[in-house]
């Protein structure tokens, strides 16, 4: 099998190369912004509630530990995989389908014969069937 370079071979080259330029000068930038901000934030930690937790984790879950440490600034790469780890945990825990503890509830009117009986003493047999 003989491979001849065809024009429209080298256009789809052409495309996807611009498109993964225009790409990383994106992230650069991100990255530069990023650093940035953090020096101006300085020593402080940056306070993150638990969406914004969660939203880090699942896209930092796909990158590799080694890509993590190159770029996250916010958190270290074990502390982003254990939030990921929580999420999960969280989600397959069931908590929504548990029932409550302890015992059922009485049904209102025996309180109310309960409350009845206290009050006034026990009954006859005959206030009973009223």
């Amino acid at each position: 099998m003989n491979f001849i370079l065809h024009p429209w071979h080298l256009l789809i080259y052409i495309l996807a190369s611009w498109g993964n330029r225009y790409q990383q000068d994106a992230i650069d930038y991100l990255r530069t912004e990023n650093q940035i901000l953090k020096e101006k934030l300085g020593k402080r930690r940056i306070l993150l509630n638990d969406d914004q937790r969660r939203r880090l984790a699942v896209k930092g879950k796909v990158l590799s530990r080694k890509v993590l440490e190159q770029l996250i600034s916010v958190a270290t790469p074990d502390t982003l995989l254990r939030w990921h780890r929580e999420l999960i945990a969280r989600k397959w825990d069931y908590s929504d389908r548990r029932r409550s503890v302890g015992r059922p509830r009485i049904r209102q009117e025996v309180v109310d014969l309960a409350v009845r009986i206290a009050q006034v003493g026990v009954p006859e047999s005959s206030d009973l069937l009223r």
